[in-house]
């Protein structure tokens, strides 16, 4: 949705008048308030409405995040397999 809100503003511009439509939303103050924007709606649609949804982010997230912690050690673990023949020691 936020996709689609940026592409039917932009699409109206010149490629010259990009770079001026884009550069205030690099600063860090754009950004400050387009997150806090954003956790004001998460709070709004999730949490105001008594929703078990923010239970299932936080699973899924720590899912991901666990995955993502574990993965430098498991391509380790593999490329090692792969360079000893792949059987088990």
């Amino acid at each position: 949705m936020a996709m689609r809100s940026f592409y039917n503003e932009i699409k109206g511009l010149k490629l010259r008048e990009l770079p001026g439509h884009l550069k205030p939303m690099m600063s860090l103050n754009y950004l400050k308030k387009s997150i806090a924007k954003g956790f004001d709606r998460y709070h709004d649609k999730y949490i105001e409405t008594g929703s078990p949804q923010p239970l299932f982010h936080v699973c899924f997230g720590g899912m991901v995040f666990s995955y993502l912690v574990a993965l430098p050690e498991e391509r380790r673990h593999l490329a090692h397999q792969a360079q000893h023949g792949g059987g088990h020691h």
